[in-house]
């Protein structure tokens, strides 16, 4: 455990580790306590009793990504960190790998979320174990701990602890409570642990769900796949566009919730494309399958600017992908005709922001569909074909 846990702390909090056994790495998102030492977990009490004579610990952690989000964390159980001494509960099972605790709470129901705060930090936290750490997934949802089983099993050789359907405790030879935040959907080499990039993560996701080749010029016929929302920034002439990319010479796969729900099997038809276009939304966070020199086309709905380049556009170019923006005009979204083409939401997003994330949410987020002039929309794809040599 020394090693590995001590990439996992730089500095004072690492001179803190070697020296007592307890240190915690907290940044504005995330908060990652570690010890190298026995550490029993009572799965009842969501505690950890740390055996150090070194440190006195009371401590309390939410262990999931985004602690700068209120309405995210309401959603975590805490975790408390105490100092073990003669009351603390005995072992009812003793491992002899490290416990790594998480939450499965927080956002996950959302593709971006679950990428965002969950896979990609578990990767940067766990990778360097190779494999031999435990999970205790406190928040345990089965729905997602399945989704995500071949993630989970190619990180750690055991089966994922679930606290709420086993109350005992569990003894360890040292812990790390939360996971890692580097950057949305990005990982930065030089921050903890050190070492991994973008590319790393994808070379674990090929492993992973057994993708095939890295590049795009392995792909013969150009397959375009739409990402097909049903709900909030719908393309309301969807089988228009289809007719004109088609028309372009492209093979068009229709992204469906349904359909995108299979992550193991959706992977694949990601890995096989060659473009994938959407509205900003979750559905675009699956351009981690893409292969390298693909095309990621994000078509920017009024008012989410800067979510769609933060979230998207600038990961893209660490994915290995072209990124290419297709910005709506007013009048290509549904807000155009309910609000008129003067009113502050149409001439003025950051107005109605300025109300507060939830006013513009309800507006930009959830009550806008979209309706692309496909004269417009044809020569971004024309652009999105030029990268592929088409």
């Amino acid at each position: 455990m020394g090693k590995e846990s001590n990439k996992l702390v730089l500095g004072e909090d690492q001179i803190q580790l070697d020296t007592t056994g307890f240190s915690c790495d907290s940044d504005a998102h995330s908060e990652v306590c570690v010890t190298n030492k026995p550490v029993m977990v009572d799965n009842n009490a969501l505690t950890a009793y740390l055996q150090s004579s070194q440190v006195q610990v009371k401590h309390t952690v939410r262990p999931y990504a985004r602690k700068e989000d209120e309405v995210a964390m309401k959603q975590v159980s805490p975790v408390q960190l105490l100092t073990g001494n003669a009351s603390s509960p005995n072992c009812h099972f003793n491992h002899d790998v490290p416990a790594v605790v998480f939450s499965s709470g927080g956002f996950t129901g959302n593709l971006f979320h679950e990428f965002n705060e969950l896979v990609i930090p578990l990767f940067i936290t766990c990778r360097h174990f190779r494999s031999h750490l435990q999970f205790v997934v406190i928040d345990f949802k089965p729905w997602w701990v399945r989704k995500y089983s071949r993630i989970l099993t190619h990180l750690s050789r055991f089966e994922v602890i679930n606290p709420t359907n086993d109350g005992s405790v569990h003894c360890f030879p040292g812990a790390v409570i939360g996971l890692k935040f580097h950057d949305n959907l990005a990982l930065n080499s030089t921050a903890i642990p050190g070492g991994y990039a973008m590319s790393d993560f994808k070379q674990f996701l090929r492993e992973t769900y057994q993708l095939k080749a890295k590049s795009v010029s392995d792909i013969e016929k150009p397959v375009l796949v739409l990402v097909a929302r049903r709900k909030t920034r719908t393309f309301l002439n969807e089988d228009e566009m289809v007719g004109m990319i088609e028309e372009l010479g492209f093979q068009v796969v229709l992204a469906t919730p349904n359909r995108m729900s299979n992550l193991e099997k959706f992977a694949g038809v990601i890995n096989s494309c060659s473009v994938l276009v959407g509205a900003h939304g979750a559905g675009l966070t699956n351009a981690v399958f893409l292969r390298a020199g693909a095309v990621m086309v994000q078509v920017v709905p009024l008012g989410l600017d800067w979510a769609s380049t933060n979230y998207y556009g600038e990961p893209a170019g660490e994915m290995g992908l072209h990124y290419v923006e297709y910005k709506i005009e007013p009048e290509e979204s549904s807000l155009f005709k309910q609000y008129g083409p003067q009113h502050p939401v149409i001439v003025d997003p950051m107005s109605i922001f300025s109300e507060g994330y939830n006013a513009a949410r309800a507006v930009y987020v959830d009550g806008q569909n979209l309706k692309i002039n496909l004269i417009r929309f044809r020569e971004t794809l024309m652009k999105a074909m030029q990268f592929l040599g088409h």
